[in-house]
């Protein structure tokens, strides 16, 4: 498959609507807001053919909000009857969820307005009112059709039916929405743009050490935003042929937020990412050290269709690997592909068309399997998802903000970029996608929107005031459509004594969870440098190490006061498991004067039960500390029950009560200075030493 880019210059364009041509009504305009559009389809007397699967130009189509206008033309998102040049007794039959009096009936024609001859109101009762009838078929400029019922305030109105006469109108007809209103104000319909998006919103070229006279499309920025992968294209430093893509990156040099950024001569990546094919990056995991790449690389050289990924080590980029997807060849005939990668590397977004497409290429995703395969693509859902094409998606690096171009949702052109947010930890409720508006969309296809972790800038592909072809270019993103700000947090892992790094597995989760549930993941190797993880900030989290030999160790990282990104260096160290050995326990904590266990501590206390059934002749020392505030002897006393009920947990997991041993110190071995809560939250706590292995 090949990344193709259809980029061109951005139109600045204002949508205003006229009032209808049926009979004349106030002047101040109802937005579709106060609309109710139909929610379900009784009857229909033809639909045009669209994709042998899906939903395309079914009388579907013209259930809720328009999904075309106020665009005009042509839309596999409107019904269309099946004969191109109409009949002269189409009709389409909708009910609506909520009935009501309706002294506004609407119906949007994205194509040869004025084709409506009849429209027909059931009330609660069923019984039929005839509304509107016409005495001559004329074109009109206005694509919506308005009707005021004089008796609407005899009858509720439950359905709708609207009789076209599409042979009147030659060419094709579409009804896009039909809605009903209490308002008598003439509805209009407007594109979903995100709030206080900026008029005088610039793009700048990334110059001529990333931009050439050939093709540069498909930007994919690294999550700490200073290694920019993009596709070249018409190149003669291209492997293979200058007409096959090739995979190239440049580094940030200079210039941060706010400056002109400065970015190295592009470098092509080389084999084995290059080859004679076709080749583009669509992804990288937090730590920027695995690649995914179109297509599946065979041993003798040739390419299928597929994902495949690729891991940075010392020696360069490994051999491509396949990413076994379940199922993910049952697909259309037409096997186009773009996808990203969640910046946790559990799932990825696929724009594929499937047998279950509603029409054209939809977005679906596909989950990580503990075996590293992945599951069926699911569908994102109607949300994102319409009956033209969804592609080029890119989620940010806070897991929930999706970037993806569309052609079915209104827009400017034939595919704008749209935002979208996950509303729960599923993958199937999504806020209703915006448009980003006309200073980055234009009347043509835009797309490969991409975002490091920071969130200040976008990178993209436009053809507009580029060198050559299609341009690598940067926007500054504006508040409404920015992701939720997240941590960059990374270091070494290394061994507590002799400070040397330890290859490793570094898991964060967040703080005081029950369930245990992994955020990140990732493996730290001391030849490629550090480990990094991404991570959303308001929230707090433990980072834990772990190694075969060594006690996992765990690290509290409060990030909930934070709103802005963060860039946080962090060292993780692991005590070896020997003899004299001492072990802070993070997250066996108390409240202040109480013993009994915060929420979390069992997490830790279960892997000393690991440790002690993984070594039988291992002993403990459990020691027991306090913060200064009150009394000495009560402080005492309430360090003993600290160490009592730790023990009590452990020998209630069936650890034998000789093997643990006990010591209260009270306040007086503090590690914090006990001026503020948070610091003597750090005294209150368990320390473990191995005395026998």
């Amino acid at each position: 498959m090949r990344v193709w880019s259809i980029l061109t210059h951005f139109l600045v364009l204002t949508v205003t609507l006229v009032c209808g041509a049926q009979p004349s009504a106030p002047q101040p305009k109802t937005s579709q807001s106060s609309v109710q559009w139909a929610s379900r389809v009784v009857g229909v007397s033809s639909e045009k053919k669209g994709e042998p699967t899906g939903e395309q130009y079914r009388a579907s189509q013209a259930l809720g909000h328009p999904s075309k206008l106020p665009e005009m033309g042509e839309s596999p998102c409107a019904w269309a009857p099946f004969y191109v040049d109409g009949t002269a007794d189409e009709w389409i039959h909708v009910a609506f969820a909520n009935p009501l009096r309706a002294r506004q009936i609407v119906i949007a024609e994205n194509v040869n307005p004025g084709s409506v001859v009849k429209v027909v109101v059931f009330d609660e009762k069923g019984a039929e009112h005839t509304v509107f009838q016409s005495t001559g078929i004329q074109a009109q400029t206005d694509p919506m059709t308005r009707i005021f019922p004089k008796d609407s305030a005899v009858f509720l109105c439950q359905q709708v039916k609207v009789f076209i006469n599409g042979a009147a109108l030659k060419g094709l007809n579409q009804i896009d929405a039909i809605g009903i209103s209490e308002d008598t104000n003439p509805v209009t319909v407007g594109l979903n743009i995100s709030k206080d998006t900026p008029k005088d919103l610039k793009k700048e070229n990334l110059g001529k050490t990333v931009n050439s006279n050939g093709q540069e499309v498909a930007p994919v920025i690294s999550p700490d935003g200073r290694t920019l992968y993009f596709t070249r294209n018409f190149n003669k430093a291209n492997t293979g042929s200058p007409n096959r893509q090739d995979v190239w990156y440049s580094t940030l040099e200079s210039g941060g937020s706010g400056s002109q950024p400065i970015w190295s001569e592009a470098v092509n990546i080389g084999s084995p990412i290059n080859n004679a094919g076709d080749n583009a990056i669509s992804g990288l995991t937090s730590d920027g050290r695995t690649a995914y790449l179109i297509n599946v690389y065979k041993p003798d050289g040739g390419m299928t269709f597929g994902i495949s990924s690729s891991i940075r080590t010392k020696a360069g980029w490994s051999q491509p690997v396949e990413c076994k997807i379940a199922n993910n060849y049952n697909l259309h005939e037409k096997n186009q592909l773009e996808f990203c990668v969640a910046p946790n590397g559990q799932a990825i977004i696929l724009a594929v068309q499937r047998k279950d497409t509603r029409g054209d290429r939809d977005l679906y995703v596909s989950l990580l399997k503990p075996d590293q395969t992945w599951t069926e693509p699911v569908s994102l859902g109607g949300v994102i998802n319409t009956a033209d094409s969804e592609s080029s998606p890119f989620l940010a690096a806070d897991g929930r903000t999706l970037y993806f171009t569309s052609a079915g949702h209104p827009g400017y052109g034939n595919g704008d970029i749209f935002v979208s947010r996950r509303l729960d930890e599923s993958w199937g409720n999504w806020s209703e996608p915006e448009n980003l508006g006309p200073s980055i969309n234009t009347d043509e296809w835009d797309g490969y929107f991409t975002i490091p972790a920071a969130g200040d800038f976008a990178y993209l592909s436009s053809r507009a005031g580029s060198v050559g072809e299609d341009d690598i270019f940067r926007l500054k993103l504006y508040p409404a459509i920015k992701p939720d700000p997240v941590a960059i947090v990374s270091g070494q892992v290394l061994d507590a004594k002799s400070k040397k790094p330890v290859a490793s597995e570094v898991v964060s989760g967040i703080f005081g969870d029950q369930s245990q549930k992994e955020i990140s993941k990732v493996e730290y190797n001391p030849e490629t440098g550090e480990y990094k993880l991404i991570l959303p900030t308001q929230k707090t989290y433990n980072l834990v190490a772990s190694k075969d030999g060594y006690f996992p160790t765990t690290e509290t990282l409060d990030l909930s006061k934070d709103k802005r990104f963060r860039d946080i260096k962090k060292n993780l160290y692991l005590v070896k498991i020997e003899p004299g050995q001492k072990i802070v326990m993070r997250e066996v904590l108390f409240q202040q004067s109480q013993f009994e266990l915060l929420p979390g501590a069992n997490t830790e206390l279960d892997r000393v039960v690991s440790m002690l059934e993984k070594y039988p002749n291992m002993e403990l020392l459990i020691e027991g500390h306090t913060d200064n505030q009150g009394e000495w002897e009560p402080n005492m006393k309430l360090s003993e029950d600290r160490v009592r009920v730790v023990k009590e947990y452990l020998t209630g997991k069936g650890i034998v009560d000789t093997r643990i041993q006990t010591k209260a110190w009270g306040p007086s071995k503090p590690i914090a200075s006990n001026e503020t809560e948070e610091k003597r939250k750090q005294n209150r706590r368990v320390e473990f030493t191995i005395l026998k292995l």
